[in-house]
């Protein structure tokens, strides 16, 4: 069976010939040395496909303008070197053929590129999600000095260290810093976007197959910048049911004492998970916790994690939920509000 032009789920795809000719270079060959995919011309997604296909159609593009420099500049010197053979012209005034040619051409290439990488910028908006029959996975991101909290709000779990993905599903994310600017980054999966203080940004993706992937902060925010890491890890519908499994029977209750004292203070996960107790640490393992406050990723927007979030617990997560996160719950609240019968709203009216 012959293979078919890939699409993106975004839009129209670029010039497939062209990317498939020009993704057999070196540089792409090379992406391949590795078992972690670590850049986007080796594309796990749809995203990085389309960013692939960027690349070397704009590397097709400018070499219309470049290539002939390359080449002619030592034909020139050679062809018109002292004591050469070529003809003398002292008068020579102009060519306007060559005019045209060295000013239309760059101006044509300009234009396409303008036209072609406008529509495409707003086909990859990272706010706009992914076209696909499965509902997106939530995962709101939150990013430390130096480290990256996982919030699965529809599961009620959290991961550092790892970051595990269903294959085959968007991924709508959610990013804030709870410190200064960082740029959450995973490149073989495309899509690089800021995460800022008391700010809520969106990135959708999608990873169309098994395996890990490299993630890390691209924004240099101080010594343990290099250690702000992570590890992607993409498995089936299946496994990613048993990580979920695997996080209430096994994580550790997030509640304001973890909170303050582990993820608040500077240091890459290793020193998290030292903290923690977990002497038996590898990095790239995920560090579990479960149960988590309701509403941590807003509350931590908010710079009040603890004030909101955690006294509002999911449903599911009430009776599992650490004693401790209840203990300033105030009484008006653990007590349902009484419901208003049909003759109290004759009353009132």
């Amino acid at each position: 069976m012959s293979e078919q032009p890939q699409t993106s789920r975004r839009g129209s795809p670029l010039p497939w010939v062209l990317s498939r000719i020009l993704g057999w270079s070196p540089v792409t060959l090379l992406t391949g040395c590795s078992a972690t995919h670590i850049t986007f011309l080796d594309p796990q997604g749809p995203i990085a496909q389309a960013q692939r296909q960027h690349f070397w159609f704009v590397v097709a593009m400018t070499m219309i303008v470049v290539l002939p420099v390359i080449i002619q500049t030592p034909w020139i010197l050679w062809r018109y070197r002292y004591g050469g053979k070529a003809p003398y012209r002292p008068h020579w005034d102009m060519s306007r053929w060559l005019d045209v040619m060295m000013w239309g051409v760059p101006v044509i290439v300009v234009a396409i590129l303008a036209v072609v990488l406008w529509q495409q910028t707003h086909r990859l908006d990272p706010y706009r999600p992914l076209d696909s029959d499965k509902a997106p996975l939530q995962v709101q991101v939150v990013g430390f000095d130096w480290k990256w909290l996982f919030i699965y709000p529809e599961q009620g779990i959290a991961t550092m260290g790892q970051l595990v993905l269903p294959a085959d599903r968007p991924i709508s994310f959610q990013l804030t810093s709870a410190t200064v600017l960082q740029t959450f980054f995973i490149p073989a999966l495309g899509g690089q976007i800021d995460a800022m203080n008391r700010m809520v940004t969106k990135l959708h993706l999608q990873a169309n197959h098994t395996g890990r992937f490299a993630g890390k902060n691209m924004q240099y925010n101080g010594g343990g910048f290099h250690h702000q890491r992570f590890t992607v890890r993409v498995v089936d519908d299946r496994q990613f049911d048993d990580f979920i499994a695997h996080a209430h029977r096994q994580g550790q209750p997030l509640d304001r004492q973890r909170y303050e004292e582990v993820l608040v203070q500077q240091g890459d996960t290793a020193d998290a998970a030292r903290a923690l107790g977990l002497t038996s640490y590898q990095r790239g393992e995920p560090i579990r916790f479960a149960p988590i406050p309701r509403d941590l990723f807003r509350g931590i927007v908010d710079d009040a994690p603890f004030e909101s979030a955690v006294h509002n617990p999911a449903p599911h997560q009430q009776a599992a939920m650490h004693p401790v996160a209840y203990q300033a719950l105030p009484p008006k609240q653990q007590t349902p509000p009484k419901p208003t019968l049909p003759q109290d709203k004759e009353t009132s009216q």
